[in-house]
């Protein structure tokens, strides 16, 4: 599906997979124009990383205006592990977890 690494999707992806409940204003998730401002990327570049992600069934969108984007833990555990989304999001060679965790 990929020819290369997505990094992009990689990079909207982790940052709602590590979203915690301290990180977003709304207990719904978080809008696309905040994700984007977290993940330095375009607002149409992020629009369409969430649709991708959103199709692939691991993120939920609650709500019409503003659209609140949230992670689907239960479903992406679900993931055929040969499905290249899930693969993408599982390959950690080079994610800096320092970005999601503070300790």
């Amino acid at each position: 599906m990929y020819d290369e690494e997505d990094k992009e999707l990689k990079k909207v992806g982790l940052e709602l997979m590590f979203m915690t409940p301290e990180k977003c204003e709304k207990a719904d998730g978080i809008t696309a124009v905040e994700l984007a401002k977290l993940v330095e990327l375009p607002i149409e570049t992020v629009k369409k990383k969430l649709n991708i992600l959103k199709d692939a069934g691991i993120v939920r969108v609650k709500g019409i205006n503003p659209k609140f984007w949230k992670f689907d833990e239960y479903n992406f555990q679900r993931m055929d592990e040969e499905d290249e989304t899930f693969k993408l999001l599982c390959s950690f060679d080079d994610v800096d977890f320092d970005r999601y965790f503070q300790y």
